[in-house]
């Protein structure tokens, strides 16, 4: 009987144990690398600074076609040795922190601290590491690596760069398959975009002094209102949903009836049916806190009115299991010695997977958390493998074409 073919994750590692050792021998470097751009301010939709200096390091490895577009992605090429659709390896630049927000990275033992140390300086740290790794000298492939820096992928970013990459690149020959690189960590696997959609509530009155004008409506007496049925709104467990109102304001003064009152709301699940659902349950809940306010008004006064502004809006979908490229992404994870998770999250790697295009979401080594704070930090343990797996992902999905 005959043994079963190792996979081609299983090959492709065994044929890169000398850039595994590469990798391990420049971890210091790396950690200089992600500490120095997690230094760079660059809040989602200012991203220029960062980008700027990806791009020379970028040029400094030798990529070619190297540029920056409309959006603000940073592109690189390793080319192959043979034409067709690339490979995409990303990560994404921008980061939650306005910038008056001190980004210096600290050390507190075995953590680097800082705004944004692992979120997403570790992955653009490692998409970097792993452009120097891939020379197409030691280590070739057969399909051409685009190394990519994108823009708006938190936030109301509404993953701008990811967007008008992947556009571009169905017009310029297509995508074989995109690896996202984000955060730290080495054991999930993201094949599962999560969708979502973003809204600002706006109430408008004509305001008036908290005294003399009672009686006309009041947009933050409306606002509240909504966002306690919002909030109030069950959910189910499975498919999983969130809904998160976020941000909520109006008005000028503590003496004076608002003009406005506003609120943001972040709407998730892992259905598209169960996303519309709530869509219209929250536009249920918004004109009732409306009409609740305008009956109340005293007679005479304007009426309340409102608008429901979508400012975001994320594309889903899921990459099967079983498709060769998430095998190659649980066998890669076994091969460093970690259980691999298949997981569903909020990723650049959303829009490739909603065109039909096979991605997955990595971290990029270590560990990490207090993520979006300005306490967040990064425990470089066994860092190298979280690279060690990227290697093997890509090279997989790209073809390993031995020297």
């Amino acid at each position: 009987m005959l043994a079963a073919r190792p996979s081609p994750a299983v090959r492709v590692h065994h044929a890169l144990a000398d850039a595994r050792a590469r990798l391990a021998a420049r971890d210091a470097a790396v950690l200089r690398t992600q500490i120095a751009v997690s230094e760079i301010a660059a809040p989602t939709g200012d991203e220029g600074e960062r980008g700027a200096w990806v791009a020379r390091r970028m040029a400094g490895l030798g990529l070619s076609a190297l540029r920056i577009d409309a959006a603000g992605n940073v592109i690189g090429r390793r080319p192959g040795l043979t034409p067709g659709p690339a490979v995409v390896v990303c990560a994404h630049l921008d980061t939650v922190f306005p910038r008056q927000v001190a980004l210096q990275v600290r050390r507190d033992g075995p953590r680097l601290a800082g705004p944004g140390i692992g979120d997403n300086g570790r992955g653009i740290a490692a998409m970097l590491t792993l452009a120097e790794e891939i020379d197409g000298v030691r280590v070739r492939t057969n399909a051409p690596v685009d190394f990519v820096a994108t823009t708006g992928e938190e936030g109301r970013g509404d993953l701008r760069g990811a967007r008008a990459l992947f556009g571009e690149h169905h017009e310029r020959g297509g995508t074989a398959a995109v690896i996202a690189l984000d955060g730290a960590g080495d054991e999930r696997v993201v094949h599962r975009g999560l969708a979502s959609r973003r809204y600002r509530v706006t109430f408008h009155g004509v305001g008036g002094h908290s005294w003399a004008a009672y009686g006309v409506v009041n947009p933050v007496h409306a606002a509240a209102n909504a966002v306690s049925h919002v909030a109030a709104l069950a959910v189910p467990r499975e498919p999983r949903t969130t809904v998160t109102v976020g941000r909520i304001g109006g008005g000028i003064s503590v003496n004076a009836i608002p003009e406005d009152g506003w609120f943001e709301v972040d709407l998730r699940s892992a259905s598209a049916a169960v996303l519309d659902r709530y869509d219209r349950e929250l536009r249920v809940a918004v004109r009732a806190a409306e009409a609740a306010e305008n009956v109340r008004r005293a007679p005479g006064t304007p009426p309340l009115t409102v608008t429901i502004d979508v400012i975001g809006d994320r594309p889903g979908g899921e990459v099967p299991a079983e498709h060769p490229l998430v095998l190659a992404a649980i066998d890669a994870t076994r091969l460093i010695g970690r259980e691999a998770d298949l997981a569903t999250a909020s990723t650049d790697a959303n829009v490739p997977i909603s065109l039909g295009i096979p991605a997955v979401a990595l971290g990029a080594g270590g560990r990490g958390g207090d993520t979006h704070t300005a306490s967040e930090w990064y425990d470089n343990t066994d860092g190298p493998l979280g690279l060690a797996r990227a290697l093997t992902v890509i090279v997989t999905a790209a073809g390993f074409a031995p020297t």
